[in-house]
């Protein structure tokens, strides 16, 4: 891990260029995987109040951005890619009024202290952004000064348990029978050591992005480190058995979600 910050210059270039790609195929209301899985349970722990101030942090292209202020909050919302923050500028421009846009780096401390002529917050959201981090420390103790008393921060990643370095896909065929049974599942080779690996988030972008695998024990222990409890998890799955997307087990949960909670 001694090494990862030396990574953050390729991964922002790397993130520069799939940024058109992204905004593209997210477009207004984001891709299958967000609206079913990320965005019912990430709503469910937020639970938006009117007139709640949220920082959304990497935002990408700002369609969450905009859903929070249909929900009724005030949002500030940044990125370190300055191509995502401009397609975000225009496809939330009719609600420009009520989202404050910034190109900030989530590993530099210095640059997130810009946050602090926002206020105080009442929530803040990372939508499957921390496993792109390669340093979340200066975040955490960021959004953990930020947040008023009781504030909550609501994140999602991959499932570092099933989405490890190395993880494949298996399918299985058995004859039962009266039937030919064919079970999906994935197969681990590597969990517990963090580590940095280059992956595909959606088929075709321009060139693969950087992933920082850390372990449940690591990542929670540096929650708890910031001052943070847990206070609310969820491990969502697909619930339609349509073959209409890469993460077509159904006992296997891709991601997690988590809320953190300041309390004092």
């Amino acid at each position: 891990m001694s090494n990862w910050a030396d990574t953050v210059d390729e991964s922002k270039k790397r993130w520069e260029k799939n940024a058109d790609f992204w905004d593209n195929k997210m477009g207004e209301y984001s891709n299958q995987f967000h609206r079913e899985i990320i965005r019912p349970e990430t709503e469910r722990l937020l639970s938006i109040s009117p007139e709640d101030k949220v920082l959304d942090i990497a935002c990408g292209n700002g369609n969450f951005s905009k859903r929070l202020v249909e929900l009724g909050a005030k949002v500030t919302a940044f990125d370190y890619s300055s191509k995502m923050i401009e397609n975000a500028q225009k496809r939330c421009f009719d609600y420009l009024n009520k989202i404050d846009f910034l190109v900030i780096d989530a590993t530099n401390y210095e640059e997130l202290m810009k946050l602090k002529n926002f206020g105080e917050f009442d929530k803040a959201v990372s939508n499957m952004a921390i496993m792109d981090i390669a340093d979340v420390v200066p975040l955490l103790d960021m959004v953990y000064e930020l947040l008023k008393i009781n504030g909550i921060f609501v994140f999602s990643i991959m499932h570092p348990c099933f989405q490890s370095p190395s993880m494949r896909t298996v399918v299985e065929t058995e004859d039962a029978g009266n039937e030919i049974c064919v079970r999906k599942g994935v197969h681990l080779f590597e969990y517990i050591n963090p580590r940095v690996h280059e992956g595909i988030g959606i088929v075709n972008q321009p060139v693969p992005q950087l992933y920082y695998h850390r372990p449940l024990s690591q990542l929670f222990k540096t929650c708890f480190k910031a001052g943070f409890v847990i206070n609310g998890f969820a491990e969502p799955v697909f619930q339609c058995k349509d073959n209409s997307h890469k993460f077509d087990w159904y006992e296997i949960p891709p991601v997690i979600i988590v809320r953190l909670l300041k309390c004092k």
